[in-house]
């Protein structure tokens, strides 16, 4: 096996995946009812998405999102690299 020098056990900060549906639900003055219901999907699904509270990505549902939205997927997903905090004194 390699050895990688960059492997997330030895990262301190690799980042975090952010959903943005808010941000292009506002944009379009859409609602995250009638979005549930444009893309037939439970509210509480929408609603977890909205609030960026999503552990695993359905790939279903993003697909159907882009669609109603008129979005590409890094339209609604973005990575942010967070910055490597100062070493201590």
């Amino acid at each position: 096996m390699k050895n990688s020098s960059k492997t997330v056990f030895e990262l301190k900060n690799y980042g975090r995946i952010n959903i943005r549906l808010k941000q292009m639900l506002e944009k379009q003055c859409m609602s995250r009812n009638e979005l549930a219901a444009s893309i037939g999907c439970n509210f509480d699904v929408v609603s977890r998405w909205y609030n960026n509270d999503v552990s695993r990505i359905d790939l279903d549902v993003l697909a159907r999102a882009c669609f109603v939205l008129n979005c590409k997927p890094d339209d609604l997903i973005q990575y942010e690299i967070q910055k490597d905090e100062p070493a201590e004194k």
